[in-house]
């Protein structure tokens, strides 16, 4: 049913309820004469009268009384899901589900969970730990978090971090074994752990830092992975050295499973932002969610 159908129907219950043109007209704001006219077009459409008029009043004909006793249940329906929705907006409920790659799932999101589970107890969130590039609207989610050079055009994005560092390290065992490299170069003649990227496919080249120089290279593979925790773990067992990001590396590194090396060239990447389509009639659970990623973790 096309709009102006749906709009004559409304038109014609309003006159109906209010008993003539002249007081539907007060209430929708328009002249007696537009709705008298518009009756008439909707008769002719229809072919059958559904008013009888008088130069004193109006009553509905038989048609326009079983017209009328079959619209009351649809909009009484109507008005119940408008007055649920209003409501759904004043009390947030929902879902979000958020594609993210593991450090930000569990850096940035997790840590936020528990005070967002208590300001909004009927908002679920669901988490896709994905350390792959991921369209969101293609697979129905709400938002996504990614580095800077890994955003999808146009997505609203919003920055969560200044960046973290890569760490360099491998277990006091290795380096024992085989010596603690000094400059980036010397990793050409040490076992390194890589990280295939699940995206591109390929693997990822290490970078390093120093002195505003940044200098990109290849390295040996002992083991690839697509893992982060395999990553940490083969590092611990002593497989060789691993590019790690600090935040993963930090546990392993304050344990003694891991020692960092070659910090004076330790890279940083770039900073996360949290994206998702379109700016306007955001669903309230959706924005909630924006706005406590937008806080401090620690206020």
């Amino acid at each position: 049913m096309d709009r102006d159908a749906w709009n004559d129907l409304a038109i014609f219950a309003a006159i109906a309820e209010a008993g003539g043109f002249t007081k539907a007209g007060v209430v929708l704001g328009v002249s007696a004469s537009a709705l008298s006219h518009r009756m008439r077009r909707m008769e002719a459409r229809m072919g059958v009268r559904l008013l009888n008029r008088t130069t004193r009043s109006v009553g509905m004909t038989e048609a326009g009384e079983s017209l009328l006793a079959s619209l009351r249940p649809a909009m009484g329906e109507i008005d119940a899901a408008l007055t649920l929705l209003g409501s759904d907006r004043a009390r947030p409920a929902g879902r979000v589900r958020v594609s993210a790659h593991r450090s930000a799932a569990f850096g940035l999101i997790l840590p936020r969970l528990n005070r967002f589970a208590d300001d909004y107890p009927e908002i679920t969130v669901e988490v896709v730990v994905d350390d792959g590039l991921v369209d969101i609207v293609r697979a129905g989610l709400d938002a996504g978090i990614r580095r800077l050079p890994s955003l999808e055009q146009d997505m609203v994005s919003v920055r969560l971090d200044d960046g973290v560092h890569v760490t360099m390290a491998a277990s006091p065992a290795y380096l024992l074994a085989h010596g603690v490299p000094q400059t980036p170069r010397d990793l050409k003649r040490h076992r390194c752990i890589n990280y295939r990227l699940p995206t591109a496919g390929s693997l990822y080249r290490w970078t390093f830092e120093r002195d505003g120089q940044t200098t990109t290279m290849d390295v040996p593979s002992s083991l690839v992975t697509n893992d982060i925790d395999m990553l940490c773990e083969a590092a611990a067992a002593g497989l060789g050295v691993a590019c790690i990001l600090e935040p993963q590396a930090a546990p392993w590194l304050a344990s003694g499973a891991l020692v960092s090396v070659l910090d004076a060239w330790r890279p940083r990447l770039p900073p996360n932002y949290l994206y998702y389509a379109g700016r306007r009639n955001l669903p309230p659970a959706l924005r909630l969610f924006i706005d406590a990623m937008k806080r401090p973790l620690h206020d």
